[in-house]
């Protein structure tokens, strides 16, 4: 069925009454729990200062016991005990038991080592335990610390794929639900995990719930709410709100020590959010989409009367007959790459989501490896980017949205290259520089998803930002590894990120302006790439996009 533009259609709503403002607040709420879900992983997976366990049954001397454990030197020549290794504790014992003193009557140094037979003994003074220091992720098994966060955003990247088209196709409220059920109650049964291996399946279907409520939420408040006050919705709102998430994490892991009840506190505002089904409404441009007028116009009757203004008797006055009524045509991830103008649009705003993920997540997972207490690290890297928010919202409103990300990814970036410059003992300085890289790229993923949301049709909107949320999320799988590359060298983590950054902050320049065009609302009306407009002076919708708007 073609309509009328939907804005000019809802007008009589107005910007910004009762209605509107219920939906914006309540939508930004739900974002709250992605906040602290997202990047708890910074303190349940957190490795705790350890060394070899010296068991009180070897009954060996107080002199002994310290010495039992070898000094290895890092990178800034200080000593510090062996994390991984020990001296073989037979002969340790066989001295301690003859009265020698180490260093005194034996050369420590010449007693051969081996590893931790006895398990681990952790630091006590940060955690009261972590899933590390539960189950001995160190050593030989601490590849499974950053493959744990790897899990988790595999299934953001697999939720991230299935919902956008689930939601395309079942509506936006439908799924922001079922997705917000799946991250509460699968992380409340994480909380009785017996083995490492079961925490990482449950962490993986956290995650397929954990970024699919988020993009619904959005796309459900960008498609609600009038052009006027989309900009602050997706910067000061919902980006806002995730900030605000972060930022209780490190505030709640302070109190609680222990992963598991960590997990709890951050699992029960979740079931607070029930009620709000009664109270967030469906897409009405949605169900315009798909046909289901009358639900439509009743979505919007109520708003009408919520807001205190009269509704006309026809809010949608169809200009077309419908020669082919009931036959609505469904589309897919096949869509994103039809023809040519899309899937270039598409491959480019994936590469970009990428990039920026990748320096985002690790710039977030990496505060526990920064100079200084874990927890003020955690809450500077979540507020440094409400700032950052702000000046995004700022940014859409008074710049176009090409010169506003590439601006801001080629910020995040350029400044990280500096990170190799700072002397290792300037560590505050080195803090300063890498927050505001966080910065940067949190401008940028702030201005990301409006931009992309509205290159894209209704009826493709939810598919095309869970596709770039994919993408996105394969960046946050590769994330923590970025991290482990700084075992190597210090530097390199940041050399990398800043490089793709900077790269794909200048190629952002290649998308089309979307400032000040309405949200489109089939295939025919999405912009094109510079370099097609140039080819061709205007482009034509293929006689099956036709058909799709006479359906």
């Amino acid at each position: 069925m073609n309509f009328p533009d939907y804005d000019d259609s809802t007008a009589f709503l107005g910007d910004w009454g009762p209605f509107q403002r219920t939906v914006f607040i309540l939508l930004c709420l739900s974002i709250i729990p992605n906040g602290f879900t997202g990047l708890s992983i910074v303190f349940l997976g957190d490795t705790p200062a350890h060394r070899c366990l010296i068991p009180a049954a070897m009954n060996i001397t107080d002199e002994w016991r310290n010495a039992s454990i070898p000094l290895d030197e890092d990178d800034e020549n200080n000593f510090q005990f062996s994390k991984c290794s020990r001296h073989r504790m037979d002969i340790v014992k066989n001295y301690s038991d003859r009265g020698l003193l180490p260093w005194v009557d034996v050369n420590v140094s010449t007693i051969p080592q081996e590893g931790c037979m006895d398990g681990w003994e952790y630091d006590k003074g940060t955690y009261i335990s972590t899933i590390v220091s539960e189950w001995d992720l160190v050593c030989s098994d601490d590849w499974r610390a950053p493959l744990t966060s790897s899990l988790f955003y595999s299934g953001v990247l697999t939720g991230s794929l299935i919902s956008g088209q689930m939601s395309d196709r079942f509506g936006r409220k439908n799924v922001l639900f079922v997705t917000m059920a799946i991250q509460t109650v699968f992380t409340s049964i994480q909380i009785f995990s017996p083995s490492w291996l079961i925490f990482c399946l449950l962490f993986f279907i956290v995650g397929m719930g954990q970024i699919s409520n988020y993009v619904s939420g959005f796309v459900l408040g960008m498609e609600i709410l009038r052009a006027s006050i989309r900009d602050i919705f997706s910067t000061i709102g919902v980006c806002l709100f995730f900030s605000i998430g972060y930022m209780l994490l490190p505030l709640a892991a302070y109190f609680l020590r222990d992963w598991r009840m960590l997990l709890l506190a951050l699992t029960i505002p979740g079931f607070f959010y029930i009620p709000l089904w009664w109270f967030i409404p469906e897409s009405p441009r949605w169900l315009l989409s798909q046909g289901r007028v009358e639900e439509a116009e009743a979505i919007l009757r109520k708003a009408a009367k919520m807001n205190g203004v009269k509704a006309p008797d026809i809010i949608f006055i169809q200009t077309q007959p419908t020669e082919n009524a009931g036959k609505l045509q469904t589309f897919s991830l096949w869509d994103l790459v039809k023809s040519t103008n899309i899937r270039c649009m598409t491959v480019l705003l994936c590469l970009i989501w990428a990039a920026v993920s990748i320096g985002y997540h690790a710039l977030s997972l990496n505060t526990s490896s920064l100079h200084g207490n874990i927890y003020l690290n955690c809450l500077f890297s979540a507020v440094v980017e409400v700032p950052a928010q702000i000046m995004a919202w700022l940014m859409l409103r008074c710049w176009p949205r090409r010169l506003s990300l590439s601006s801001t990814l080629s910020l995040g970036g350029l400044v990280l290259l500096f990170v190799q410059l700072i002397p290792q003992h300037m560590s505050s300085v080195t803090l300063a520089v890498v927050m505001l890289g966080k910065f940067g790229l949190t401008a940028a993923f702030t201005i990301l998803y409006p931009a992309t949301a509205e290159l894209y049709p209704t009826v493709l909107r939810n598919t095309a930002l869970g596709t770039c949320s994919m993408a996105s999320r394969i960046g946050g799988i590769t994330a923590p590894y970025f991290i482990y590359l700084g075992s190597y060298h210090r530097s390199l983590p940041y050399i990398l990120i800043g490089s793709l950054n900077v790269f794909f902050g200048l190629s952002s320049l290649l998308l089309p302006e979307s400032l000040g065009s309405p949200l489109p609302e089939t295939i025919s009306h999405m912009q094109t790439l510079p370099r097609f407009r140039k080819k061709h002076s205007s482009w034509s919708p293929t006689e099956e996009e036709h058909k799709s708007e006479r359906l």
